[in-house]
């Protein structure tokens, strides 16, 4: 989608209200996960409540569709508000956490924020952190034939930068007259599970090490709407025209812990984007309290039936557990 800026970086309050709006809907399909796990639900959960102020604004930038001419997604688990903002159906995630058959994105075999699409080139999320930057080397090499328009986007947490990975897509993806088109993404909450950032890292930046092979970087305040939209604008800009790397760094919160193994409680030292949003929106006269009230209201009603409505669900056959280990593959391979 195409969304104008003006020269004082401001959105206009339509554009503000329906980053709000996707804001409250990814961070209350967020509480009904950790609820699910927590009434017995669902086995597993892991996503992004934090993120949503940089995550909202990088979905609606997304170039949306199937093959080298659409942007590819390799995207980790703390991306469900990027999937929201992308036309996503929550019912589907609520899928995924219960594994019921019917979960699109692994048919109730991955845990939940695993997303997978063909027809939007979203790649396949695993578990297994930092191994998205190696696959994204290939779409990126892919995309570098004339006249093509798509960019590969990679995204994925601080800790993870300590794998190799990470240090392979810098490499490839910044070779003198092979660069690739491939934007970079480091989510910084300063945490890698239960280890401090500052324990870590030497460099003063993460995306500091960008530097070193040429690429061009930035690092933001996640938590702001508008400065996110605005560099997450500018950065697939350059990457789309330019078809070289950029190394975006985004400052974002961890409002309930690692997963689900750490407890999923909330953070409450930790920065609210959408705290901080919702009362600068207010401040300005965009939406009144009631009318953010309503929509949270809203949305937690209506995927407190969508839960009700999963459990009904069927669950995965055994017979279908070696489906789709290889592509087009139905059953065990003898």
């Amino acid at each position: 989608m195409t969304m104008k800026i003006p020269q004082s970086g401001r959105l206009e309050p339509k554009v503000l209200t329906r980053i709000h709006n996707l804001m409250v809907k990814a961070r209350v399909l967020e509480e009904r996960l950790i609820k699910m796990y927590k009434q017995s639900d669902g086995y597993f959960w892991i996503g992004g409540p934090g993120e949503e102020a940089f995550n909202v604004p990088l979905g609606l930038q997304v170039k949306k569709g199937k093959g080298l001419d659409h942007d590819f997604l390799h995207l980790h688990y703390r991306s469900g508000a990027i999937l929201l903002s992308m036309g996503a159906e929550p019912i589907d995630t609520i899928r995924q956490m219960k594994n019921t058959a019917l979960d699109p994105y692994s048919g109730g075999r991955n845990f939940v924020n695993h997303f997978s699409r063909c027809d939007w080139n979203v790649v396949p999320v695993t578990s297994t952190i930092e191994t998205q930057y190696a696959t994204a080397i290939g779409t990126g090499i892919a995309q570098t034939r004339p006249g093509c328009t798509g960019i590969t986007i990679v995204n994925g947490g601080d800790a993870g930068t300590a794998e190799g990975e990470f240090a392979s897509c810098l490499v490839w993806s910044s070779r003198p007259k092979f660069e690739l088109p491939i934007l970079m993404i480091v989510t910084n909450n300063t945490f890698g599970i239960s280890t401090p950032y500052d324990t870590q890292h030497g460099e003063k930046n993460i995306a500091d090490r960008g530097k070193a092979f040429g690429i061009r970087t930035q690092v933001i305040n996640g938590n702001d709407v508008e400065e996110s939209f605005a560099a997450i604008k500018e950065a697939m800009h350059y990457v789309r025209t330019e078809r070289k790397p950029f190394l975006l760094e985004a400052k974002v919160s961890r409002l309930y812990g690692h997963s689900s193994a750490s407890g999923a409680n909330f953070a409450s030292g930790e920065t609210d984007a959408l705290v901080t949003f919702e009362k600068r929106l207010e401040k300005e006269k965009i939406l009144t309290r009631s009318e953010m009230d309503a929509i949270r209201e809203s949305y937690t009603a209506e995927f407190l039936e969508m839960s009700k409505r999963v459990k009904q669900e069927p669950m995965p056959d055994g017979s279908t557990i070696y489906d789709h280990t290889y592509y087009g593959q139905r059953g065990r391979y003898w």
